[in-house]
Order: C-alpha cells, then structure tokens, then sequence
C-alpha cells in the first residue's frame, strides 16, 4: 500500500516503475488533462454566447442568462478535488500554477496570431465581416484579466479549503471538504469574474437603459446557483469515485 507523509504528500513505497505507480501516474495524467482541457476550453467560449436558461416557477419567469464558457467549468474544481484527495496538496498546487501558464500561453497565441498577416479578406456575404478568429480573439482578450484573477483565486481558494476541512475534521466527512471548499471558491470565481470582466474589458450584454448592480447581481446569481447546483451533484461521483480509485490505485487515508 502507498503510505503519505505528514504534509499530505505521498511517499513512494511501491518501487517506481512498478504497475501501480504506473496507474497512478496514468490516472494524474487524466485528471490533468481533463482539468487543463475544460480551463482552455472555458478561455475559448468565453462569453461567445450567453444562453437562456431560464424558467417558470409558479408562472413567475425566473432569469437565468449563462455564459456557454461556464459550462465546463465545474469539472474543474472536482478535477482539483480528487487530486488533493489522492495526490496530495502539493500536487493539485502545482496544477493549478500549470493552468494558470497554459492560459497565459493560450492568450499568448491568440495575440501574436492577430498581428501577423493572413488571408484576412471580409466573409463573402456577410457584409463586411472579418473572420471569427477576429471576433474570439477580441472577446477572449477582452476578458482575460477576468479570467486569469478569477481562475488562480478561486482554485487556490478550494485547494486551501479543501485541506482546512480535512484537517479540521480529522480526515472525516469527504462531503463536507468537497463541497465547502467548492462553494467557496467558486463564489469568489463568480464575483471576481463578473466584475471584473465588465469594468476592466466591458465584455458583458449591459442595458444602458437600467440601472448597473441589478444587471451584474444577476449574472453573478445565475453563475453562482449553475456552479452550486453542478458542485451538490458532483458529491456522489466525488464518493464513488473517491472510494473506487483509492482501490485501483492502492492509496491510503492523507493524513489531514
């Protein structure tokens, strides 16, 4: 069995090489790439589109816009959740600093790309219209301060939490970690990059004909419940998962 040190990291008592560590590894590797696919992806679509989620609660309509970029993101707090649970917190740290660099990269490209030359002719019948690398580039620039502040606060935030929890209940009430270190953070994520997308890059559909905090305390509402409601749900698969790959893996208890 694979024991861990008293900060929570593992020590590696099956030789490497070995076909545990071997699955270990493969399955690090697969939270990682699960975790850096659904930050890019988040970066990409943005706010491209907002959906209308809304719906009828007693015949009262019940608003409930949603940026599609949101979408994924969920997925990415119980990526960092396993990892801090099975890898430890150093580990799901240093992925949380590896997203961070990936998305720097991601505007990086998205920037230089918009400054070289291209085949850059309007779209044929639509009048005018540059092409859409133009039109992401623009809403994902726009908002990648946002993006970047939310992003390494927010994870910090639940990695942080997440190990609090532990430690405070002794390494007991998985539920209870899983969710208060998610819901924490992903309130400080929803604030952060609401705010901060319309007053640093003023990339949100604003009615100039209604008051402001209204409109920006119901994004920030509809992004928070969507987040809050996929975070409760993941409880189940964050248990069975757990339960399943410490078998798989062969991985004890971290020590709180």
């Amino acid at each position: 069995m694979l024991g861990h040190s008293a900060d929570g990291e593992a020590k590696h008592e099956i030789p490497l090489g070995s076909k545990i560590e071997r699955r270990r590894e493969a399955v690090f590797l697969v939270l990682c790439g699960l975790f850096l696919g659904s930050m890019t992806m988040l970066n990409i679509l943005g706010i491209t589109r907002f959906l209308d989620l809304s719906f009828d609660v007693f015949g009262l309509k019940v608003p409930m816009p949603l940026a599609v970029g949101v979408l994924p993101y969920p997925l990415t707090f119980l990526c960092t959740d396993f990892i801090s649970e099975l890898y430890g917190k150093k580990r799901a740290n240093a992925l949380v600093w590896v997203g961070f660099m990936v998305n720097v990269w991601l505007m990086l490209v998205l920037y230089v790309g918009g400054l070289l030359p291209g085949f850059d002719d309007p779209v044929p019948g639509a009048g005018g219209r540059l092409p859409v690398f133009f039109e992401v580039r623009k809403l994902t620039l726009g908002a990648v301060v946002a993006s970047m502040v939310a992003y390494l606060t927010a994870q910090l935030v639940d990695v942080k939490l997440f190990h609090f929890w532990k430690r405070l209940t002794h390494g007991k009430h998985l539920w209870l970690r899983n969710n208060g270190s998610t819901l924490v953070s992903q309130l400080v994520d929803t604030v952060s990059v609401i705010t901060i997308t319309h007053f640093y890059a003023g990339a949100l559909p604003i009615k100039d004909d209604q008051p402001l905090w209204p409109q920006l305390g119901l994004f920030i509402l509809t992004g928070y419940v969507f987040k809050m409601t996929a975070a409760l749900l993941d409880t189940i698969p964050f248990y069975a998962g757990t339960a399943w790959l410490r078998r798989y893996l062969h991985v004890e208890e971290v020590e709180p």
